[in-house]
């Protein structure tokens, strides 16, 4: 699931991986495959797909083999995170990127130590979502918003054993999202002596 690299695999291969969103470029794909399954097919107006809410959020990535084809939002609350977003261009709903991304997302909440996940599924797809555990919230809610009509599911988990928490080494927390198992460029920066550089500039200053 991590990793800052496209994967690489042969024109023809039709592995599936999936990783996190981690610089604009990552954003311009998941902007570009959003835009062709909800703009194009579902003809939502721009406003409504592109909420404001990008910026804030974790995307997640899924390839069939170095093809871009899907994508899944993971915004964050008190007690729960939010599951949004999940989108596959038509020509690769029939392989398992839908499913992979969304397991993604799943461990990737787990490891944040949160024991909720909540989500709005467009009704035709409650289904989908119970495949993994989650089940209609039950408040009896109903929800609508561009065009579709969606129901609430509730999908209650534990956090992983391997959950951060403060009790984590604190440069595991400071590592990049998602790639905490791997030491990062501030743990190579651990090796140099400790100098306070802003000691300096401040004697430079007077």
């Amino acid at each position: 699931m991590h990793g800052t690299r496209i994967p690489l695999a042969k024109p023809d291969s039709r592995a599936v991986t999936i990783r996190l969103a981690r610089d604009p470029n990552d954003l311009m794909l998941v902007t570009a495959i959003r835009s062709a399954v909800y703009l194009a097919e579902q003809d939502c107006p721009f406003e409504e797909e592109f909420d404001g809410n990008d910026m804030v959020a974790a995307h997640f990535i899924g390839f069939v083999g170095n093809e871009p084809a899907g994508c899944l939002r993971v915004r964050f609350f008190g007690d729960f995170a939010k599951v949004e977003r999940l989108a596959v261009r038509h020509q690769y709903r029939r392989s398992r990127v839908s499913f992979k991304l969304v397991q993604a997302s799943v461990d990737y909440v787990k490891r944040k130590g949160f024991r909720k996940i909540y989500g709005q599924a467009q009704d035709r797809l409650v289904d989908f979502w119970a495949h993994f555990g989650a089940k209609p919230l039950g408040h009896n809610r109903k929800i609508t918003f561009s065009d579709f009509s969606y129901t609430e599911m509730l999908l209650e988990i534990e956090p992983g054993p391997d959950a951060i928490t403060l009790d984590s080494d604190p440069y595991v927390i400071i590592r990049p999202e998602g790639d905490w198992d791997r030491p990062g460029v501030l743990d190579a920066s651990a090796g140099r002596a400790v100098t306070s550089p802003l000691r300096d500039l401040a004697l430079a200053d007077r």
